[in-house]
């Protein structure tokens, strides 16, 4: 009798040893499914926010608040832009010199590789998009629409400078002329360097 029951502790031990080894709970589905939710949770957890890859932040040196003047030195704006949606999208709020409002959405597409832009005011929208310029630039075309209905070739391309400021130069097709004419071309300088402009004050623009 009592050889019989050392036999069976004996027994009872080598199994429970054997069910916590790593071999046992690899045959073990449910084991084996808890192991995986586990390996799951740390990917998640090591990839929380896949918009902090680089190609989601190439169009991040337009991000700030920023004054806006034309080509000519001339106050023409207020921009601000911030990034939204953990870092998948830029939002664009401008409000012009002479009341003017309007908002973009701005974001990386994975599918194509290329970034689009839809621009939205009480005058026009535009929805155009492109990629990564040779001079470190975003590079966008499409199209604009003003509210009659009528409908131009339209692009854009935003350039970082040197001295922190950014370049932005937008042109419209002309039809009749066969030719590209300036739309707008605007010169970005950041709020907090230039805390008189808002008030209407033109400076240089020299981006150099």
């Amino acid at each position: 009798m009592l050889k019989y029951t050392l036999m069976l502790l004996v027994l009872a031990v080598c199994l429970s040893i054997g069910a916590a080894s790593p071999k046992a709970m690899a045959q073990d589905p449910a084991a084996a499914e808890q192991q995986d939710g586990v390996a799951e949770a740390e990917t998640e957890i090591g990839i929380q926010n896949p918009c902090l890859a680089w190609q989601y932040r190439a169009f991040d040196f337009w991000v700030g608040d920023w004054d806006v003047f034309d080509h000519e030195g001339r106050y023409a704006g207020r921009n601000l832009v911030s990034v939204e949606e953990n870092g998948c999208l830029l939002v664009e709020r401008w409000n012009s010199a002479n009341g003017g409002t309007g908002q973009s959405y701005n974001f990386y597409n994975p599918a194509t590789d290329t970034w689009r832009q839809l621009w939205v005011s009480t005058s026009v929208s535009i929805d155009f998009e492109g990629g990564y310029a040779a001079d470190g630039g975003i590079a966008l075309e499409g199209a604009i629409t003003y509210r009659d209905g009528a409908q131009f070739p339209f692009r854009g391309k935003w350039t970082p400078n040197r001295n922190g400021t950014v370049t932005q130069v937008f042109e419209q097709y002309d039809p009749s002329a066969e030719a590209w004419s300036p739309w707008f071309v605007g010169i970005y300088r950041r709020v907090e360097d230039n805390p008189e402009a808002s008030n209407g004050e033109g400076e240089d623009t020299n981006t150099e």
